[in-house]
């Protein structure tokens, strides 16, 4: 299959309770290099527990990499971040934010993905920001998602990570080039998993992640289930789900009911009333936080990473997705989303749209329209050097 890469084992790591141990573990394993990104990086339990991490690794000899969103990582740990450098750790911000009261497009260009690398030996893919998602004593820990990667995808995610951290080396004058910066490794194979590393930026790959959803929805013939924690589709990704469930194929969607921002929250509802009367089932999840970016097409196809279905991810943000297409994989990662879908979620039911009141139909369109107007915004970004091409408008005029 054109793009797939074969040799891999990928494992499937839900919530922070196996994401951080796995990462840990592997940064403890580290002899020669460790590279880390993220958009949000806590000073909590989990932010210091992989910064102890990184820190012995660094004291040991190992060339260690922390990039960070410049706006997602706000307010800085700065205490812990000089800590880091003092042991030898190499700290970059993608994109400082200057002025939090300065309006630029611009600052909607985020470092969203979450990625690690070990050594050219395993590399993570996925949704969870280093931060405690355990945090509140009144919830379960948040739903999301990541994937240990071993194999010849891992040299894909060494290219990825690498790169970029010497284009914002150079960009703020650092001299902090990675010292592997013009090595290229080969890894031997580790499984039987074919699978795909698919980024999206403002470059080469604008719309690799979209457009791998809309290749395999397109293609879907007997399920599609995603769980998506902001799930603003766009026109051409709405048609397909709707063109899908039109011609039998069951379309489950599972979002947010309890939410961390409301504004996307009361957005998403402006396309239930089409979706639901296509026949696509739409669950809230409200046993806690759902923050997944995952996806299981006709059992065999899955992604898992850290890209929204919304145009925030899909024409602003980097992110990256771990594409598989493999039978058992896909049969573990669309298990574990019934099980949440089974034992926390309500169905949206076309009866509960018509009994709406007033005030929350004004809430929904005043918030579809308020997201409409940023990326109105955006479709402007000219002035923005990493901008490129201007991006087609996602919603409908």
């Amino acid at each position: 299959m054109k793009g797939y890469l074969s040799g891999n084992r990928i494992t499937l790591l839900k919530n922070g309770a196996e994401f951080f141990p796995a990462l840990e573990a592997a940064f403890d394993q580290a002899r020669e290099r460790i590279h880390l990104e993220t958009y949000i990086y806590r000073e909590d339990a989990a932010g210091r527990r992989i910064a102890e991490a990184l820190m012995r690794a660094a004291r040991r000899g190992v060339d260690t990499h922390l990039l960070i969103d410049g706006f997602g990582s706000q307010p800085m740990p700065q205490g812990l971040l000089q800590s880091m450098r003092e042991a030898g750790v190499r700290v970059l911000v993608y994109r400082p934010e200057v002025s939090r009261w300065r309006l630029r497009r611009y600052r909607l260009r985020r470092l969203h993905r979450k990625l690690a690398l070990v050594d050219a030996t395993v590399g993570f893919v996925g949704g969870i920001n280093i931060v405690d998602d355990a945090e509140s004593p009144d919830l379960p820990p948040q739903y999301d998602y990541a994937v240990a990667v071993e194999g010849p995808l891992v040299a894909a995610l060494h290219a990825t990570m690498r790169r970029l951290w010497n284009l914002v080396s150079w960009s703020q004058l650092r001299n902090a080039r990675s010292r592997d910066h013009r090595r290229r490794i080969v890894v031997a194979p580790a499984g039987r998993v074919r699978a795909r590393f698919l980024l999206r930026d403002n470059l080469g790959h604008r719309r690799d992640i979209e457009h791998a959803y809309l290749r395999a929805i397109g293609k879907a013939r007997r399920e599609i289930v995603i769980a998506n924690a902001y799930f603003l589709p766009g026109t051409r990704l709405r048609h397909a789900l709707i063109a899908a469930a039109e011609r039998g194929v069951r379309v489950v969607v599972l979002v947010q009911g309890r939410t961390d921002h409301p504004l996307a929250n009361y957005a998403k509802q402006a396309f239930y009333g089409r979706l639901l009367r296509a026949g696509v089932e739409i669950h809230e999840y409200h046993t806690s936080v759902l923050h997944a970016k995952t996806a299981v097409v006709d059992g065999i196809w899955a992604t898992v990473g850290s890209s929204n279905l919304d145009p925030f991810s899909l024409v602003l943000s980097r992110e990256a997705n771990v594409v598989v297409y493999d039978r058992g994989f896909a049969a573990g990662l669309r298990a574990s989303m019934q099980q949440e879908i089974d034992r926390g979620a309500v169905r949206v039911l076309p009866e509960s749209l018509k009994n709406m009141p007033l005030y929350r139909r004004f809430l929904i369109w005043l918030s579809y329209g308020v997201v409409r107007a940023m990326m109105g915004m955006v479709n402007y970004a000219s002035d923005d050097p990493e901008a490129g091409v201007r991006p087609r408008r996602l919603w409908p005029r």
